[in-house]
């Protein structure tokens, strides 16, 4: 039995939806009713957490566990976790040191964001770290290795399947693929001037 919070970011959005699958999206009342910049959506945590707890105290559906996707998302399970006991479980898909290490100056991050991490990984019941270059992230942030479990990212393989039209393989000759957002930060640059290294690619 599942149900997934997020934000509302339309006014005529119902407040719960149930999903094809058998899940329940809930949005959530904190904020604008419009959409955001996900670095803007700081602000708003508190008021999503309070939402949360206010619900899981007073209806008939309280969740066993909460599995907090990002790290404001985290700040907002682990005080509503705190107040009603539910364990908190905090996967980041993304750390600040390592955006920072990266895009330095570009990087919108909240300021608090490392520190606000930080504190998650010691304070959450459990962190899913998707491969060891995070594991060693987060000790060198202080995060103790005995609270990580790791969890690599998967793939839908009846989504992504070998199906459908491609090009003949042709012996000898490799083939490069990269899958991403078109943003600087993602390295398709570097992978535009390895070309030059496997030109029969």
């Amino acid at each position: 039995d599942v149900r997934v919070y997020t934000r509302r970011d339309a006014v005529d959005l119902p407040v719960t939806v149930r999903s094809p699958d058998g899940y329940d999206v809930v949005h959530v009342p904190a904020g604008p009713a419009e959409p955001l910049a996900k670095d803007a959506l700081l602000p708003h945590m508190k008021e999503f957490s309070r939402w949360l707890v206010e619900r899981w105290r007073g209806g008939d559906w309280v969740p066993e566990v909460i599995h907090a996707h990002f790290w404001m998302s985290g700040l907002a399970a682990l005080a509503a976790g705190r107040q009603t006991g539910v364990p908190v479980v905090q996967t980041y898909h993304a750390l600040g040191v390592v955006k920072r290490r990266y895009q330095g100056v570009q990087d919108t991050s909240p300021a608090r964001r490392v520190a606000y991490e930080r504190e998650l990984g010691r304070s959450v019941d459990r962190v899913i770290a998707q491969c060891q270059d995070e594991v060693g992230e987060l000790v060198r942030m202080g995060v103790p290795r005995s609270r990580m479990t790791v969890i690599p990212s998967g793939v839908n393989l009846s989504t992504f399947a070998p199906l459908g039209p491609a090009a003949e393989r042709q012996a000898g000759r490799s083939r490069i693929l990269t899958v991403g957002r078109l943003v600087e930060r993602k390295g398709f640059q570097t992978v535009v001037r390895a070309m030059a290294l496997a030109p029969d690619a």
